[in-house]
């Protein structure tokens, strides 16, 4: 792909930051390394660990700081990410974590996979050739089981809905309405897999391996969970509800 007049596209890679102080330098020192054309927005939701000082004092014109008020979730902070994107007109628009958990050698293979022509590229962890690191067999499993009622619930062929290392062309962001989704955790990545999907999208999978982090807490908690399942199950029921309204005889 190419972006307007035939230039290279312009591409962007958010990242969402609470109290990532100790892996921030490494990540954006590592993402353009990988990939030296990008820029990267940082989007701190006031971490207290001085996160988005480090990334303020970062000589790099590539580098982008977005400050919110607060801690708003996660969702929250990639709609304020996708919004600054697109206002600013980018071509592509890349999710990826702080906490190094995403391999930024990967990002060159999603971004190579948008220029193929895929709408969205998934980081996948269980397409052929992917995989995880430094996880317990519980969590593995947990992850695994939640794909597979993802997968069955919604009708969705692709083997990770709930990664959260993407690259999307910008005018799908428009055309699914990401600034209009309503989740706040890592339900996110399924409500704008779904959309894409629905609407039609080229959705590629791209083989990652994703590694526990190494400094810092994990944002994963029991309402996220909640949320995920919630929601899930209320997209599910709610096709279901459809297909069979859509089945009844019509009344002359």
């Amino acid at each position: 792909m190419s972006g307007p007049d035939g230039a290279a596209p312009r591409t962007l890679v958010v990242v969402p930051v609470y109290d990532e102080e100790p892996t921030i330098r490494r990540l954006l020192d590592e993402v353009l390394a990988a990939a030296p054309e990008v820029d990267v927005l940082v989007v701190d939701d006031a971490s207290p660990d001085g996160t988005g000082d480090v990334v303020a004092a970062r000589p790099e014109p590539a580098v982008h700081l977005l400050r919110r008020a607060g801690k708003d979730g996660l969702g929250a902070a990639y709609r304020a990410g996708f919004a600054w994107a697109l206002a600013h007109g980018y071509d592509v628009v890349v999710q990826m974590d702080a906490d190094l958990s995403h391999p930024p050698a990967r990002l060159p293979a999603l971004l190579a996979a948008v220029a193929d022509g895929a709408d969205l590229a998934i980081g996948s962890r269980y397409a052929p050739g992917g995989g995880t690191s430094g996880w317990s067999r519980r969590r593995e499993v947990l992850s695994r089981t939640g794909n597979a009622y993802v997968r069955r619930v919604l009708g969705l062929r692709v083997h990770d809905a709930t990664a959260g290392y993407r690259a999307f062309r910008a005018p799908l962001l428009e055309r699914v309405d990401a600034l209009g989704t309503r989740s706040n955790g890592y339900c996110l990545q399924v409500e704008t897999t779904l959309r894409a999907v629905r609407a039609g999208a080229r959705v590629e999978e791209v083989p990652i391996v994703f590694v526990e982090r190494v400094a810092g807490r994990s944002k994963m908690d029991v309402g996220i969970v909640v949320e995920t399942l919630a929601r899930v199950t209320g997209w599910g029921l709610r096709d279901r509800l459809a297909r069979r309204r859509a089945a009844l005889p019509r009344s002359s």
